[in-house]
């Protein structure tokens, strides 16, 4: 059971924190609420702690865990992806992982969706599924890691950027 200030994650919304807990009435049954208030966007979800595990609500990620997956992104930028499906399964597919409570899967969305964009240019869709990627990723590790997200955002982009292109020989 998580506490009033506790900082927790929500699938597929982020990092927030816990303001208070209420009890309110819903279709007649007394039900305990935690209040959430998601940092990335000030949303604030109402989750009934009878079923917060059942939705993904949990801690943030231990600080190992968090080094781990961040080493793993700076220094696996070379994996090859296969895309061989089409952009709209790939969608659908991603859009599902990022539902995962699991950081280290988001986290493989992230890493697959910018060595993707190394080499093409990312349909509308897949640029809104690696913003929120990056977005659950970085808000979580720089809380655990105690760095700042838009550095962590730019490491990132720079380990995957394109190769520069090779110059043209002159005349």
């Amino acid at each position: 059971m998580f506490a009033a200030g506790n900082l927790v994650v929500y699938p597929a919304q982020g990092v927030g924190q816990i303001e208070r807990i209420d009890s309110q009435q819903i279709g007649g049954a007394a039900c305990e609420l935690y209040i959430v208030r998601i940092r990335s966007n000030n949303i604030i979800l109402m989750v009934p702690v009878s079923n917060a595990d059942h939705v993904g609500l949990r801690p943030l990620v231990p600080a190992a865990t968090a080094a781990r997956i961040r080493n793993s992104l700076l220094t696996e930028t070379e994996r090859t992806i296969h895309t061989g499906q089409n952009w709209n399964r790939r969608f659908r597919e991603y859009s599902e992982r990022l539902k995962n409570p699991d950081l280290s899967v988001v986290a493989e969305v992230l890493r697959e969706l910018l060595l993707i964009s190394r080499n093409k240019e990312l349909s509308f869709g897949e640029r809104r599924l690696l913003e929120q990627a990056m977005s659950l990723v970085t808000g979580e590790l720089a809380e655990v890691l105690h760095v700042d997200e838009q550095a962590l955002r730019d490491e990132l982009l720079a380990c995957y950027a394109p190769p520069p292109a090779p110059e043209a020989e002159a005349c």
